[in-house]
Order: C-alpha cells, then sequence, then structure tokens
C-alpha cells in the first residue's frame, strides 16, 4: 500500500513539474542562464496575490465555497515567486564564484606551464 502512495505521488509530482505554467517558469528561472530573472519574476507574485483578494471578496459576499481551493493554489504561486527571487539571487552568486574559481584555475595552469612545451620546441 505504501510503495503504490509512493508511486503515485511520484507521478502526480512529475505531472505537475512538467505540465503547470509555474512550475515550468521556475524551472527556467533556476538555469544557469535564466538566474538573472528572479528577481522580476518576483513581481508575477502580485497578479497571483490580487486574484486572491478578488477571491475573498467574492467569498465574503456570498460566493461558492470552492473558490478557497483557488486562493489556496495562487497563495501557494505566489509565495514560489516570491520565494524563488531571494533564491535566484544565491545561485547565481555561487555559479560566479564557481566560474571565477575556474577562470582563476585555467590562468594558473597556462602561466605554470613551461614556454617551451607552449610553443612546441622540445630541447
Amino acid at each position: 500500500m505504501i510503495r503504490l502512495l509512493w508511486a503515485l505521488s511520484a507521478h502526480a509530482r512529475y505531472y505537475l513539474r512538467r505540465y503547470m505554467p509555474t512550475n515550468i517558469a521556475l524551472d527556467a528561472i533556476r538555469t544557469r542562464g535564466g538566474l538573472k530573472w528572479g528577481i522580476p519574476a518576483m513581481l508575477l507574485s502580485v497578479p497571483y496575490l490580487v486574484a486572491a483578494a478578488y477571491c475573498t471578496t467574492l467569498i465574503e459576499d456570498g460566493g461558492p465555497g470552492w473558490l478557497n481551493l483557488l486562493i489556496l493554489l495562487f497563495c501557494w504561486n505566489a509565495l514560489k515567486f516570491l520565494i524563488m527571487g531571494p533564491v535566484s539571487v544565491v545561485l547565481l552568486i555561487r555559479a560566479r564564484i564557481q566560474e571565477a574559481v575556474e577562470r582563476r584555475r585555467v590562468r594558473r595552469m597556462d602561466a605554470a606551464q613551461p614556454v617551451e612545451y607552449a610553443m612546441g620546441s622540445v630541447a
């Protein structure tokens, strides 16, 4: 039974990760080229919060109760984008440090190589 639940949750996670627009956007932001878009992507949380506030107003005015699920979804997506901003900054800093270390290592390897070997003439 636990194995079935585990497999079901794995398939559900795969489906949501693959086909839901917010997850696709967040996966694109997590790439090396997309890390610079983390802070501007935080602005995408604003429409989600506005939609959640609108649904809350509809519920208070006697709207259907299933709008609570939409409020939960809107708040969850807003939080995902709000959190991704600072996380992308940390990931970008880490990537740039790793790239600088690699450039420094390549320069040291080139500087340590003897000139005779670099020019192709071996004595």
